[in-house]
C-alpha cells in the first residue's frame, strides 16, 4: 500500500509541475484524450494490482510512457486482438513500410506492394519492446514480421512469399475485397 501512496504522490507532483509550466497553454482535444486515457488505464491497473511505471521527465519535457506499460499482459493481448481486427491487412514489422529495418520486413512490404496493397496497418515493433514480445505470444509465432488478414494470423515472410509464389495470396486478397494488381497486369498484357 505504501508503494501506491508513493506512486500517487509522484503523479500528483508531476501533474503540478506540468500544470505550472503549461498554465498559459491550451491543450488540444487529442492531448486531453491521451491524458484521460493514461489516467484511466493507470487507475485500472492499480485496482488490479498490476505493476506500474512512472512517466519519465527528460530535458524539461514530460515523456509519458506508452499506456501499454501501465497494463497487465492480458490487457496487451486484448489490445493486440483489437489491433489485428481494426484493418483488413495488418503487419507487425521491424521499421515502417517507407523504411523497413530488416530484409524480411522489406520482403513483406514489397510483396504487398506488388499486389497493390497499399492500405494496411503497419506497427513498428522496434519502437515498443512490449509490443514486440507481446505479438509473438499473441500469435504463438516466434518471428517478426507477422501478417494478419481480417484478424486472422497468416504467417511471416516465408508464408507470405510462398502464398505469393503459388497464387494463394491473390485468392486471399480477393476474399478481403482487394483486387491484386498482378491480375490487372495479366489483363493488360493480353
Amino acid at each position: 500500500m505504501l508503494e501506491v501512496s508513493v506512486f500517487f504522490f509522484r503523479v500528483a507532483k508531476l501533474y503540478c509541475s506540468v500544470e505550472a509550466r503549461c498554465a498559459h497553454r491550451k491543450f488540444s482535444s487529442k492531448e486531453l484524450s491521451s491524458m484521460n486515457s493514461l489516467i484511466r488505464n493507470t487507475s485500472r491497473c492499480l485496482r488490479l494490482g498490476a505493476a506500474c511505471s512512472l512517466p519519465r521527465q527528460a530535458e524539461g519535457r514530460v515523456w509519458v510512457a506508452s499506456t501499454r506499460r501501465f497494463c497487465a499482459a492480458s490487457d496487451l493481448q486484448k489490445d493486440l486482438g483489437d489491433m489485428v481486427k481494426k484493418d483488413k491487412v495488418v503487419v507487425f514489422m521491424k521499421g515502417t513500410p517507407a523504411q523497413p529495418m530488416c530484409g524480411f520486413s522489406n520482403a513483406v512490404v514489397q510483396i504487398l506492394r506488388m499486389h497493390g496493397v497499399d492500405d494496411y496497418a503497419a506497427y513498428n515493433v522496434l519502437a515498443d519492446e512490449a509490443l514486440r514480445e507481446g505479438v509473438k505470444v499473441f500469435s504463438n509465432w516466434p518471428t517478426i514480421p507477422q501478417v494478419y488478414f481480417n484478424g486472422e494470423f497468416v504467417g511471416g515472410c516465408d508464408i507470405l512469399l510462398q502464398m505469393h509464389q503459388n497464387g494463394d495470396l491473390v485468392e486471399e486478397l480477393k476474399k478481403l475485397g482487394v483486387q491484386s494488381a498482378l491480375l490487372d497486369d495479366e489483363k493488360d498484357s493480353k
